[in-house]
């Protein structure tokens, strides 16, 4: 290749392209391998799925009519595009316990968890960075080493309560001794404040030490030096130069604290009846309704993957550099 043509090429050459290229690859496979988990795990399960959801007493006619409409008498292969038919299509099969569309069961329910997931995950946001900042201009280069001790013990020792032993405390102190907020539902605002609360502490703990080590590191970076040496305005120094370049690495974390959020409505959504995915998946785990189970674990993924395509968009806006690394 001659050199202008080289360079001609070089040129055009966008890291975007390259950036975007390898991340939908990526997600390609990664939606893939989840669609075929998410199908192989009601054939792995031992012993008849539609003997367990019918019941043992249920008559062998009917189990097999049951088979018979829901395709399991199908080669596994031929039962697999069908899957990936219907998926295409929108369709997710039919509940065993219901006969509604697994599609409408996650439809009606899929707004709830979203809500609680991303209301924890803005609280947790908003209580971490301004108090990891803070905490990080506070001890930098050494100093307030009581400050630092006692931050430290309290944010580990507040990431280390699990969600549901909080959630149980909460609702036991304000709910049942105090009265102040529902026990249980999603009636009103009121209902939102414990299960956000529940979520949201332990990340939050979390988030705000990465923030503080974070700002640490860029404090003494030799940019912020040279800030400090024009006389520029502490605000300016920490908020316009300090603070974007400390959230870069508190994105990523941030972006799969939220991913384990959405996740982690489970456990907390049962505490509080709260009607969403998590409720859902475990009431048909319970009744052995495996398609809802399907549907919801292939949501679940489906979700941890896009926010964590979002997260590398984000941080490709965010430092440039990130898109050519991998070049």
């Amino acid at each position: 290749m001659s050199t202008a043509v080289r360079s001609a090429a070089e040129a055009t050459y966008s890291p975007w392209a390259g950036f975007a290229a390898r991340r939908i690859g990526r997600l390609v496979v990664s939606v893939w391998v989840l669609i075929t988990a998410s199908f192989l795990m009601i054939h792995l399960i031992p012993g008849d799925p539609v003997r367990s959801a019918l019941g043992a007493t249920a008559p062998g006619a009917l189990v097999e009519a049951r088979r018979e409409t829901l395709g399991l008498n199908d080669p596994l292969w031929l039962q697999y595009v069908h899957y990936l038919q219907g998926l295409l299509s929108g369709n997710l099969g039919t509940s065993m316990t219901t006969d509604l569309p697994v599609a409408q069961v996650i439809g009606d329910r899929l707004p709830a968890t979203f809500e609680l997931a991303g209301l924890a995950f803005v609280l947790a946001v908003i209580l971490a960075v301004p108090l990891g900042t803070l905490m990080g201009v506070l001890t930098r280069g050494g100093r307030r080493r009581r400050t630092e001790l006692a931050f430290t013990s309290t944010s580990i020792l507040v990431a280390a309560i699990p969600e549901f032993l909080l959630a149980v405390g909460l609702v036991f102190f304000f709910a049942v001794q105090l009265g102040w907020f529902p026990v249980a539902g999603r009636a009103d605002a009121g209902s939102y404040i414990l299960p956000v609360l529940s979520m949201a502490t332990g990340s939050a703990a979390v988030l705000t030490r990465i923030v503080r080590v974070e700002m640490l590191s860029v404090l003494s970076a030799d940019y912020v030096r040279t800030a400090r040496a024009k006389r520029l305005p502490d605000w300016m120094v920490y908020f316009r130069h300090a603070l974007p370049n400390a959230l870069t690495a508190t994105l990523t974390i941030g972006g799969l604290m939220l991913s384990a959020m959405v996740a982690g409505t489970v456990l907390v959504e049962n505490v509080f009846a709260w009607p969403g995915l998590g409720s859902t998946i475990v009431a048909s785990i319970l009744a052995k309704d495996y398609p809802v189970v399907q549907g919801v674990v292939l949501v679940y993924g489906m979700g941890v993957l896009l926010v964590n395509l979002l997260v590398d968009i984000a941080l490709g806006i965010l430092d440039p550099r990130s898109t050519i690394k991998e070049s």
